[in-house]
C-alpha cells in the first residue's frame, strides 16, 4: 500500500479490530478506506476543452502544460540560450488500446512540424508519455530546439536531482554557492543538467507546506541532428512566480544564473552552448519520459517515492553478468598484500599509496589501515593464507600506538615512518568503527590479542563521548556521524553506558538536522564542502546498528531516510559512453556512485553500504534492495587490472579532476587511473566481511 496511505490504513485496521464483530460496522468501514484510497490517487485527465493532459490530487488540478501551449519549440539561438518560441496546442485527441493519444502541429515557412504524445497510465500513479516530433518541411530547420515542459503549482518548492542537488544544496551554498549546484526556487531561478549526470534519471519537486509532489522520470538519450559532438537531452526545472516548471531540453544547460555552462570541474563550470539542432526533411525525434503525482507524509520524504519507481523502471539487479563475489575478494587480497611496508621498530601496516607515490600507514577515508583488521579475520578461511593472523595482529598492534587526545577523542590518523600527522571526524570514525569491530570478532575466535586493540578505543570513545555529551557540542557536518556506530558498538563490548548516550545524542541531532531534508546529509568527503553520499553514509550507518542492538522502529525509520539518501549516488542504468578508455571495456555505470554534487565522477564507494543496503532489505522486506546490493559490490570490480589496481575517478558526464581538463568535449568517457589509494582495495574487502557475517555470496 502506497505510503501515503499508511496512517489512515493502520487507524482503520485498528477500528476493524474491534468491530470485528459487527459486520455491516466492518463493511462500511471498508468501504470508506476504499473510497478515501481513490479520492486521495492522483488523477490523470485529458482536458475537454482544450485537449491538454492534466494531473489533479484530491480534486485540485496542480500539474499540467502551461498556458501558453504543450508543445513549445525555441527556433533560435541567442546569448548562449534559446529565443524564437513558437507554441502549439493539441488539434486531435484519440485512443489506442491503453493509450491515450494528443496530436497537433506547427507551420513553419519551409513546411510543418507534426506533433504527437502517447500517454499510457501504469502501475500506480505513473504515467508513461512518448512525445513525437516529425519534421516535414522542404528544408532543413535549424537551431532548433525541442522541449517537453510540464507546470506544477506551488511557491518555491524543494528540488531534488539525483546526484546534482538536494533540496537546494543548502549546506554547500553555505561554504561556497559558486562551486556547487545551488537552488532555492525563486522566480527566475534555473537548473538544468545533461541527461548522462544523473544517477537515477528523475527530478523531483515537493511542495512540504501542502504535502504533495510530483516527479518526471526520463529515459536518457543523445540527440540526433545535434551541431555538437556527442550532445545529449537535459533535464531539469524553471521556476516562475506561482509555479515551477519540470523541463526537457534537447541539450541546453545552466544552472546558478548561467545560461550554457557545465559543471565540469571541482572548483569552477566549463562554457557548454551552442547546443541546439537541425533537422532535416523526414526527421522524427522522439523523448519519452514518465509523470508521477502524490501526496508526502512529511517533509523531506518527497525524494523517497521517486527514488523506488526508478529501481523499479530501470530494474538494476543483473549481478551475475558481473564478476563473480570469490574472484573479486581473491584479487582484492592479492593487490592488498602488494600494500604491505615496514618502517621498522614494530611500525607496520598496509600503505595508502603505490609505492612510486609514497609510503605512508593511513587511518579511515583514503587510507583505511585499520579496515584489514576486521576484514582479513573473516576472510580468512576464504582466502586460505597463513600469514593473514600475523599481520591482522602486527597491524593492528601498530596502530594502537597512535596518541589519542583525552579531551576530544580525535588523534593523529597517519604515520610516515618519521611522524604521526592528520586527523578528521571522517577518518577517526571510520577508524574507530574497524577497532570496534576487529574486537568484536577477535573475541569471538580468541586467536588475538586485542588488549593493545581494547586500550586504544576506549580512550577514543571516552573523549568522542566527552566532547559530543557537552551542552556546547555543534558538529560542523555529518562526518561526525561516524561516530555513531562505534561507540554503540563499544557500548556494549565495554559495558559503557555513557558511550551509548553519546551516540543517542549524536544520532538524534543528526536526525533533527537533517530527515526534513532542510539541509542534507554533508560532509562525509575530505575534498568537497557540500552535500555528498558519504555523509548520508555516516548517518546510514549509525542508526542502523542502533536500530539493531535496540530495535527501536525510529531508527530504522531513520535509516532508511539515510539509506535512500545513499542510493540516490546509485547508479541504476548503464550510461552510454564515447570513445575512451572506458567505451575500451564496454564499461558499465550501473551500480557505481556519484561522489556529490561538487564531485561529479562515479567510484566504487558504493561497495562498502551494498552489506548494509542488503539488510535492510531484510529488514524492510524488499528484495529489490538485496538485488541492488549484490550489482553494486560486483560491477565496482570492473576496471580492475592484471595487476589487481583500480583507479578512482571514472568520467561517466562532462566532468574531471584529473588529466588534461581544457576542452569540456572531450572530458566524458575519461579514466583517472593512477590515484590508486588504498581505499578502493580495502572496502572490497571490509564488504565482503561484512556479507559473510550474513552468510551471504553476493
Amino acid at each position: 500500500m502506497p505510503n501515503m496511505y499508511l496512517s489512515q490504513w493502520q487507524k482503520v485496521k485498528q477500528k476493524q479490530n474491534k468491530m470485528m464483530k459487527n459486520s455491516v460496522t466492518y463493511c462500511f468501514l471498508t468501504i470508506l478506506l476504499q473510497l478515501n484510497a481513490v479520492w486521495c490517487m492522483a488523477q490523470f485527465k485529458i482536458d475537454e476543452s482544450n485537449r491538454n493532459p492534466y494531473w489533479s490530487l484530491n480534486g485540485e488540478r496542480l500539474l499540467s502544460a502551461p498556458e501558453e501551449g504543450l508543445w513549445s519549440i525555441a527556433t533560435d539561438w541567442q546569448q548562449d540560450w534559446m529565443e524564437g518560441w513558437k507554441h502549439a496546442q493539441p488539434e486531435k485527441v484519440e485512443e489506442s488500446g491503453d493509450w491515450v493519444i494528443v496530436s497537433g502541429k506547427m507551420m513553419f515557412p519551409q513546411g510543418t512540424l507534426l506533433l504527437r504524445d502517447a500517454y499510457r497510465k501504469e502501475k500506480g500513479n505513473l504515467v508513461r508519455c512518448r512525445r513525437r516530433y516529425e519534421w516535414q518541411g522542404s528544408d532543413t530547420l535549424h537551431r532548433v530546439n525541442l522541449t517537453v515542459r510540464l507546470r506544477l503549482k506551488g511557491e518555491r518548492m524543494q528540488t531534488f536531482m539525483p546526484g546534482i542537488l538536494y533540496y537546494g544544496n543548502k549546506n554547500g551554498a553555505k561554504i561556497n554557492s559558486d562551486v556547487i549546484p545551488v537552488y532555492k526556487g525563486m522566480p527566475g531561478e534555473f537548473a538544468v543538467f545533461e541527461d548522462h549526470r544523473f544517477p537515477m534519471p528523475f527530478v523531483m519537486l515537493e511542495n512540504a507546506t501542502k504535502k504533495y509532489a510530483a516527479a518526471v522520470h526520463t529515459t536518457p538519450s543523445p540527440v540526433r541532428g545535434a551541431v555538437l559532438d556527442d550532445q545529449w537531452w537535459s533535464m531539469g526545472v524553471e521556476a516562475g512566480e506561482g509555479y515551477t516548471d519540470f523541463v526537457l531540453y534537447s541539450g541546453p544547460i545552466g544552472y546558478n544564473n548561467k545560461h550554457g555552462v557545465a559543471k565540469a570541474l571541482q572548483f569552477s563550470p566549463m562554457p557548454y552552448t551552442q547546443t541546439y539542432i537541425d533537422m532535416e526533411p523526414g526527421r522524427i525525434i522522439e523523448k519519452e519520459f514518465c509523470v508521477e503525482l502524490y501526496e508526502i507524509g512529511a517533509e523531506g520524504t518527497g525524494f523517497q517515492r521517486p527514488l523506488y519507481t526508478s529501481l523499479d523502471l530501470y530494474k538494476p539487479y543483473d549481478a551475475e553478468s558481473f564478476t563473480d563475489y570469490r574472484t573479486i575478494i581473491r584479487e582484492k587480497y592479492r593487490f592488498a598484500r602488494n600494500r604491505w611496508i615496514d618502517f621498522g621498530k614494530g611500525a607496520e601496516g598496509f600503505n595508502m599509496y603505490d609505492l612510486s607515490q609514497g609510503k605512508a600507514i593511513v587511518m579511515g577515508w583514503c587510507g583505511q589501515a585499520d579496515s584489514p583488521g576486521y576484514a582479513l579475520q573473516l576472510l580468512e578461511n576464504e582466502l586460505g593464507d597463513e600469514e593473514i593472523p600475523s599481520m591482522v595482529q602486527h597491524a593492528m598492534d601498530f596502530l594502537s600506538t597512535f596518541p589519542v587526545d583525552a579531551e576530544t577523542g580525535m588523534f593523529p590518523v597517519g604515520y610516515n615512518g618519521k611522524e604521526f600527522f592528520g586527523g578528521d571526524p571522517v577518518s577517526c570514525g571510520q577508524a574507530m568503527y574497524n577497532f570496534a569491530k576487529a574486537i568484536v570478532w577477535a573475541r569471538k575466535t580468541g586467536r588475538y590479542k586485542t588488549e593493545g586493540w581494547e586500550r586504544f578505543l576506549r580512550r577514543c570513545c571516552d573523549g568522542q563521548s566527552r566532547r559530543i555529551l557537552r551542552a556546547d557540542w555543534n558538529p560542523r557536518s555529518t562526518a561526525e556521524a561516524f561516530c555513531i556506530a562505534p561507540l554503540a558498538i563499544a557500548s556494549k563490548l565495554f559495558g559503557e553506558s555513557v558511550y551509548r548516550q553519546a551516540a543517542e545524542k549524536a544520532a538524534q541531532i543528526f536526525a533533527d538536522r537533517h530527515l526534513k531534508m532542510n539541509g542534507c546529509y554533508w560532509g562525509g568527503t575530505l575534498d568537497a564542502t557540500c552535500e555528498d553520499k558519504e555523509g548520508a553514509w555516516a548517518a546510514f550507518q549509525g542508526f542502523l546498528e542502533l536500530y539493531e542492538q535496540e530495535h527501536t522502529d525510529k531508527y530504522l525509520q531513520w535509516a532508511k531516510h539515510a539509506m535512500d539518501v545513499c542510493l540516490s549516488y546509485v547508479v541504476v542504468w548503464d550510461i552510454p559512453l564515447p570513445a575512451g578508455r572506458l567505451a575500451d571495456y564496454h564499461f558499465r555505470t550501473t551500480g557505481w556512485t556519484v561522489v556529490s554534487p561538487q564531485n561529479q565522477h562515479i567510484d566504487v564507494y558504493g561497495v562498502l553500504f551494498a552489506p548494509e543496503v542488503y539488510r535492510m532489505g531484510i529488514y524492510l522486506k524488499d528484495d529489490r534492495l538485496k538485488k541492488l546490493a549484490r550489482v553494486m559490490y560486483r560491477s565496482c570490480f570492473q576496471l580492475t587490472n592484471a595487476y589487481g589496481s583500480q583507479g578512482e575517478q571514472l568520467q561517466q558526464t562532462n566532468f574531471a579532476q584529473r588529466g588534461d581538463m581544457s576542452n569540456v568535449h572531450k572530458l566524458r568517457g575519461g579514466y583517472s587511473e593512477g590515484w590508486t589509494v588504498f581505499w578502493i582495495t580495502a572496502h572490497f574487502l571490509n564488504a565482503a566481511a561484512k556479507f559473510e557475517e550474513m552468510n551471504v555470496v553476493p
